[in-house]
């Protein structure tokens, strides 16, 4: 019995510091070679996305003088989850997505985040028309295509929640335009694959938004990368991964990069470091060692699509219709069937499935999970975990899914597609922000954050949806936040002539929406729609021309002109309203 308790206790110092290494490694820091400059450069980026890119976009038009170097682990940039076939590509506008309307307890419909969301994707659209007149952007359906956006539902409860979001939503300029139906035959004129073969009994509902688009956000960071390295001040090296981050006393970084082809190590100083690593941004932030880092954890999560490539399918489906989740299920499980435009041509993505993985990456490591707990918040991933048991039955009833119930998902959305008409594919690796709240305690949080020091010399982008989407606002953002003196001494007045809108509110102005949507239509080749305002004359709709194509030295025609936007009455449920769309 002694030998047996011996053996126990044995056992326990072992776990004790078995766990104490694994919370606080590494228990020293290694050494790494020298910066290799002693005049540091102005910016290092870590992380060849959408994000870091945008990033870089922005600083050389304020500063082209501004030296910065970027590093990508992999072989080429766009690889991760920005590339076309590892996101679902939308431009998020919350015109679709109704886990932006909550229900509020009194059975009101709060529009506020989806109104914040269509903000952020106007400035979006702005940036990435600039960057087309600026000739960084080619032709903008390499990356942008206008593709409708519907919100398709079924039952009673969930019928009464859309007609009522349509009801709200629509009170806001930046919705105006919007549809709502629960006619099977409107609605199939909207999306023929969604209503084709369904019980002509069922009661559905859906809206559409005719001003919705598809975005391939790989293309736009391979462009605007191109564009970047025509400056000798930017240099990009790939299959290179950074592999330690310290801070000197003059507060400037250094940054040591392992070539992955090599394996030899060199060190770079800078004076501000931006990590835009995707699910890898956790890993480095914590490896920068500032104190702000100790707040974060993360929780990852992979996603799989069922794809179909047979152009008598995709070509017929020209939407991006949004449904609701399933009762308890988190937000990152609401089903969409996709119109996508991918490698020139056209597919329909319909996801996602959740797919459990410990990489932060989708080519990351089985071991990512395990090297980001640590000391500082375990207890919290603990908690988070113990109180999203929901989220936890949702990954194991996933995990256990089989190609038939994928179909059987699919068939609520498509009722007859056939088996052999899709094949699965795995998209990119996502996580979810674990973060220290001090009234909530540690909470999982849902969405993008950026996560800087005190000094203002280092920051990360945390997080996920909709974040491609809002890239540009998100990085203006940021250099309002990390450069404040510059932007006193110059920036704001350089970027309202790249964001014509900056430091205004589009929702707020029917006159600036029609102003900045008609200009950013026009350089992105998009659908407009005028909203109407205050001085607007009633129209007869018959009298309204639709826009042509922008054309040198065409005419702009008149939009339309319906009621001052104060007396526009709610759309009854069920009737669809004037929708002459005007394609620049």
């Amino acid at each position: 019995m002694r030998k047996f308790f011996k053996g126990l206790a044995t056992l326990f110092v072992v776990m004790l510091v078995a766990g104490f290494i694994f919370l606080n490694w590494p228990l020293w820091q290694r050494s790494v070679p020298q910066a290799q400059n002693d005049e540091p450069v102005d910016v290092v980026l870590i992380g060849g996305g959408i994000m870091s890119v945008t990033l870089a976009t922005l600083l050389q038009e304020l500063e082209p003088d501004w030296r910065m170097q970027l590093y990508e682990r992999l072989d080429g940039v766009a690889l991760e989850s920005s590339n076309g076939w590892n996101n679902a590509g939308t431009g998020h506008s919350g015109f679709a997505e109704l886990n932006y309307t909550p229900e509020a307890d009194d059975g009101s419909i709060e529009t506020a985040r989806a109104v914040n969301i269509a903000e952020q994707f106007e400035v979006s659209r702005q940036f990435w028309a600039h960057q087309v007149q600026q000739g960084r952007l080619s032709t903008p359906s390499d990356f942008i295509n206008p593709t409708p956006h519907v919100s398709f539902v079924w039952g009673d409860e969930n019928i009464e929640f859309l007609r009522k979001r349509h009801e709200a939503i629509t009170k806001n300029p930046l919705f105006y335009g919007m549809e709502y139906s629960e006619d099977h035959g409107k609605i199939a004129e909207w999306a023929p694959l969604l209503m084709e073969g369904r019980d002509p009994q069922q009661r559905v509902a859906a809206t559409y938004m005719p001003l919705g688009t598809d975005v391939n956000f790989g293309v736009i960071t391979e462009q605007l990368t191109q564009a970047l390295q025509k400056s000798p001040n930017f240099d990009v090296e790939l299959q290179s991964e950074v592999t330690a981050l310290r801070q000197n006393d003059d507060k400037t970084w250094n940054v040591t990069i392992r070539n992955l082809a090599t394996g030899d190590e060199h060190t770079v100083k800078s004076r501000f470091v931006f990590i835009g690593a995707g699910g890898a941004s956790l890993h480095l932030l914590q490896m920068s060692g500032i104190p702000e880092a100790a707040n974060y954890g993360g929780f990852p999560v992979g996603g799989q699509f069922l794809a179909f490539d047979n152009p008598a399918i995709a070509g017929r489906h020209d939407v991006k219709a949004y449904g609701m989740a399933e009762t308890g299920a988190p937000p990152m499980s609401v089903p969409h069937l996709d119109a996508r435009r991918l490698d020139g041509k056209d597919v329909t993505l319909f996801g996602p499935f959740a797919l459990f993985s410990t990489k932060f990456l989708k080519e990351g490591s089985w071991w990512d999970l395990f090297a980001s707990v640590n000391n500082d918040n375990v207890l919290g991933m603990m908690r988070v975990g113990s109180h999203n048991l929901d989220l936890v039955t949702y990954l194991a009833e996933q995990a256990r899914l089989t190609d038939d119930d994928r179909h059987a998902e699919l068939v609520k959305y498509y009722p007859q597609a056939k088996r052999e008409d899709w094949r699965l594919v795995t998209a990119g690796q996502r996580v979810q922000v674990i973060k220290r709240d001090p009234e909530d305690g540690t909470v999982l949080q849902f969405g993008t954050e950026v996560v800087a020091d005190q000094d203002r010399t280092i920051a990360a982008l945390l997080g996920a949806s909709p974040g491609a989407s809002t890239s540009p606002p998100i990085m203006v953002n940021l250099l309002d936040r990390i450069f404040p003196q510059q932007m006193d001494a110059g920036w704001r007045e350089r970027l309202s002539e790249i964001i014509p809108s900056y430091g205004r509110k589009l929702n707020e102005s029917a006159e600036l929406t029609n102003e900045i949507r008609r200009m950013t239509s026009s350089a992105l080749s998009l659908p407009y729609l005028d909203v109407p305002t205050q001085t607007d004359a009633p129209a007869d709709a018959d009298d309204a021309k639709p826009l042509a194509q922008d054309q040198p030295g065409g005419d702009q025609p008149a939009g339309l002109s319906p009621e001052p936007w104060s007396a526009q009455p709610a759309p009854v449920p069920g009737q669809n309203q004037n929708r002459e769309m005007q394609a620049l």
